[in-house]
């Protein structure tokens, strides 16, 4: 009897076996579940040390086993380890005398990509403070917001951004905070310089008691989101938080011999989190550019060996859209880390530049759940894997895109989405995987924060993605919740929209939204598109394409013409002014398009137009 019924357990689970041992990705997904647990167990022990081991514990550790190894490339100089420590040292001693600074205090860093970044930074962990990372575009009130939320009495700014402290220097003399500049002299009142103070100071290491209190839940770094749908918000990045972003780069494969290259913003998540201290945890060299270039990009590989890239948003179809060269493939770039690209690119990047392992990832900087593509299939974002789930708890659920708010049944609970339906990814709120808010900003702290999701009295943080599980378990992004919208009573994703125009010859670039439109319900698709250089905009042929690939209600009827687009600083398109001014043709200045069925063509759209569908004799 029992050796019948064992025989019928094994044929109930022998077609689980067979599936999991002819899965072609098997043994990548192994791979990545016992580097996963190493680096699980790494955290574990460094959170029970006492001291906290931190990411800087970790390179004054890599000071003392390789000091002559080159840390940073920059402009044609280089920078060892041991040279960015005793820099760092001297940043630190200049910071505790001149300006009195304190374990627990929190510093603004306000300047572009330089290696003074790195040793700012390490000098500023050495006392024990936390560093404000913000953006150097910024201006003005934006400027004073992000420098408030994050409750810093101290500002550091490169000497290039004078300019931009004096607009709001009368402000943060009210406020009684002290700015200081990278230079050696400032005739400006209430703005000291640094730099000499800096050079005169002692390079000597200085007592880790300056820093004892620190642990694994203490602040270490202040992130602002990118600002595509408004003012940024400053993402509070804990001791330990650090550390798993750090991990990035060794579940991506980096290994000690490798060179890492930056050209993303220091005052991203990327090129901070994933690049300068992942390079820290990993022990290895960076190439540090100040910002990114497409024609210069693999000039800079050769000449360095560099052999990890990054990339986000629009960056890799920027490299594709460079002049096809014979020495495309002469590079020993092996590993690209980053997200946000099409499928289309990936495919025509990996054709041009060779076997690269693209290793795209989702994630935010505020959030509690990411995933990683660690397999070679393109266009995902990830995997669902038994370990990753039961670690960090997320599930898809139902959203109502009219609404924007998750569908609840009659318990009111969420309604979990079904395999291969679009979902909107929550991540469950754990010890293990928390989310700490948002700096000086309860209110949308707790608009992240989404209650009675599977259960009553459970809690969750809405990422506010949308995203899908196709039947072999990859995760794939579909769209933002704010950048879908809904037309005719359908959901309409402006990632697939964008992606189908960027396939019309005359077309580089897209960026789709929806408009509201006077007595109508939801809103209605638009784009912005920049054509390519040396062509004019095809109406005709733009009609074919979203024709034959996108349903009656996705098809943009209206075309707005740009030169250039608005971006973020980390190459993301901004669409909030453009959803502001619509289609209204005596309020916008660039050239306006309305979808025509009837002539199968986009035609100019002119105040007669604009006045017929406002009065609904055209028909949308």
């Amino acid at each position: 009897m029992y050796i019948w019924l064992t025989i019928i357990a094994g044929l109930a689970v022998l077609p689980f076996l067979l599936k999991t041992l002819f899965d072609p990705y098997f043994g990548q997904e192994c791979s990545y579940i016992f580097k996963a647990i190493k680096l699980g167990i790494r955290l574990q022990k460094y959170k029970k040390k006492n001291p906290f081991y931190s990411i800087l514990d970790c390179f004054l550790d890599t000071v003392k086993k390789q000091p002559n190894k080159t840390f940073l490339h920059f402009e044609g100089t280089s920078h060892s380890y041991i040279e960015v420590d005793k820099q760092s040292n001297k940043v630190a001693r200049a910071l505790k005398t001149h300006a009195n600074l304190k374990e627990g205090d929190t510093v603004a860093l306000f300047m572009g990509n330089e290696p003074s970044y790195a040793w700012i930074w390490l000098g500023l962990a050495k006392l024990g403070c936390a560093t404000a990372l913000l953006n150097f575009n910024i201006r003005s009130k934006s400027l004073l917001h992000c420098f408030s939320c994050c409750g810093a009495k101290v500002i550091i700014a490169a000497a290039e951004l004078k300019e931009a402290v004096e607009e709001v220097l009368p402000t943060l003399k009210q406020q009684g905070i002290s700015v200081y500049l990278l230079s050696e002299e400032c005739g400006v009142e209430g703005i000291n310089p640094l730099s000499e103070h800096i050079t005169q100071a002692s390079d000597t290491p200085l007592s880790a008691d300056l820093r004892a209190n620190i642990t694994s839940k203490s602040p270490a770094l202040y992130i602002y989101t990118s600002g595509t749908t408004g003012l940024p918000k400053a993402a509070l990045v804990t001791q330990e938080r650090v550390w798993t972003a750090s991990f990035i780069q060794a579940v991506s494969g980096v290994t000690s011999e490798d060179v890492f290259y930056i050209n993303l913003p220091l005052y991203h998540s990327a090129g901070f989190l994933i690049g300068l201290t992942g390079a820290i945890e990993r022990g290895i060299t960076v190439v540090l550019r100040r910002k990114f270039s497409a024609s210069q990009f693999w000039e800079d590989c050769r000449k360095h060996n560099v052999t990890v890239m990054q990339y986000i948003g629009e960056t890799m179809r920027y490299l594709c859209n460079t002049p096809m060269k014979d020495i495309e493939k002469d590079h020993k770039v092996r590993i690209a880390i980053g997200n946000g690209v099409r499928s289309d690119i990936w495919t025509e990047f990996l054709n041009r530049f060779g076997d690269i392992a693209v290793r795209e990832l989702y994630a935010a900087t505020e959030g509690n759940i990411g995933f990683i593509n660690y397999t070679s299939k393109i266009g995902v974002v990830g995997r669902v894997n038994f370990l990753h789930r039961r670690m960090f708890p997320y599930t898809l659920i139902k959203f109502d895109i009219e609404k924007e708010e998750p569908l609840r049944n009659s318990k009111g609970l969420c309604i979990q989405a079904t395999k291969g339906e679009a979902g909107l990814l929550v991540g469950k709120i754990t010890r293990r995987s928390p989310f700490v808010g948002y700096a000086g900003n309860d209110q949308q702290t707790e608009k992240k924060r989404l209650r009675d999701v599977l259960q009553k009295g459970d809690l969750y943080f809405n990422t506010g993605d949308l995203l899908r599980i196709d039947e072999q378990n990859f995760v794939q992004f579909q769209d933002r919740v704010g950048d879908t919208f809904r037309w005719k009573g359908e959901n309409v994703a402006t990632t697939e929209v964008a992606d189908i125009l960027t396939m019309v010859d005359s077309i580089e670039e897209a960026n789709v939204y929806g408009v509201k439109v006077e007595g109508h319900e939801g809103r209605i698709g638009m784009a912005a598109v920049k054509v390519e250089e040396g062509k004019e905009f095809d109406g005709a042929s733009t009609f074919s394409q979203v024709a034959s690939y996108l349903p009656a209600y996705a098809r943009p009827r209206f075309i707005r013409i740009q030169s250039s687009f608005e971006m973020t600083g980390t190459f993301k398109m901004k669409k909030v002014t453009l959803v502001e001014e619509g289609f209204n043709p005596a309020a916008v200045q660039d050239p306006l398009y309305f979808l025509d069925p009837a002539k199968k063509t986009y035609v100019p759209l002119t105040e007669e137009i604009y006045s017929s569908i406002n009065t609904r004799e055209i028909k949308l």
